[in-house]
This record gives structure tokens, sequence and C-alpha cells, in this order.
């Protein structure tokens, strides 16, 4: 990824900063849900064996660690997630949630079976900048029955100071 960002100058319009990214065929990672589990998955592409997802290349998230129901993602907030009140956007955010929450799910799951997130309950509890630092979001399996999931996921800031919470209920089906 490349990033450009130049100093603001004396008038109101500073100069207009870019952002360049790249990423992997997605079909990739598609392909190995027939053949590795949920958590076999999600450790591969931790390893850097498979790669990221072009979501987490486009919201500039950092990294994935996973357990068996439970997974930790962390991303720095930078100005390129910035509404125009000068915070973090809120579906930036909410996807951050969505992804800890669903992939908690996610690592639950035996080779064959995927998940879909049925919806999302978030709550933002603090405002979000660039000096909130690194962000820390970790989703957990709450319960998991044979055709649906509830899972919760807690994003924090640098500080460990709870930013927002969030709810999801998961489809679980078969591929």
């Amino acid at each position: 990824m490349t990033q450009t960002q130049t100093e603001p100058t004396a008038g109101l319009v500073s100069p207009e900063r870019t952002r360049t990214f790249s990423w992997s065929d997605p079909r990739r990672n598609a392909a190995e849900l027939g053949r590795l589990s949920g958590l076999e998955l999600l450790h591969a592409m931790a390893r850097g064996e498979l790669p990221a997802p072009p979501v987490m290349h486009l919201l500039g998230m950092d990294s994935v660690q996973a357990e068996e129901g439970r997974v930790v993602v962390t991303m720095r907030a930078q100005e390129f997630h910035y509404n125009p009140l000068g915070g973090v956007h809120g579906g930036i955010l909410a996807t951050l949630l969505d992804t800890a929450a669903a992939c908690a799910v996610h690592s639950t799951l035996p080779a064959g079976v995927g998940y879909t997130s049925l919806d999302l309950t978030t709550k933002f509890l603090r405002p979000v900048t660039v000096d909130s630092g690194l962000l820390r979001c970790e989703g957990t399996v709450l319960s998991r029955g044979r055709r649906t999931a509830l899972a919760q996921a807690q994003l924090t800031d640098a500080h460990g100071r709870l930013l927002a919470h969030a709810t999801s209920s998961c489809l679980i089906f078969d591929l």
C-alpha cells in the first residue's frame, strides 16, 4: 500500500492526499473453504500463507489473530477513514466490528461449512480519530447452534477505552 500525505498550507484548502493499495485475487481463499476449517483458514491468512481479503487492504486492517471462538483484528485509525465531521466514519467501525464478530463464528466452523451475517447491532460509545491510535477489535462467539450463531465484538483504542460494541447473528450453511 502506498500513501501520500502532504502538510496543509496556510490557506483553508490543503493539497489533495492520495492512497493506493493492492490485493490478491479473493478466489484463492474461496477455493480453500471446502478444504480448510475456518480456524485453519484464519491461521493461514495470519501466517501469510493465504492472502488477506481485499477489504482488509481497503480499510488498512493490520492483523488478525484467531483461536476457536475468538478473533482479534487490529487497525490504525487513519485520516482516510474520516467522515465530514472529522472522525472515523461509523461504517468503517461497523465493518471492523462485523469482521471480528463474523470471523469469530468462522473460527468454529469445519471445512465445507460457511456463514453469512444476518444482522449487526452496533453501539458507538466514543468518537474515534487518528489520536485513538491502534484500534483493537475482539470478537467472541456467545452461542453457536447448528444453523445460527450469536457473536459480539468490542472495539477499544490504544489506551484500552471501549469505543464501540456490536452483536451479530450469523447463518451457518453447508457450502
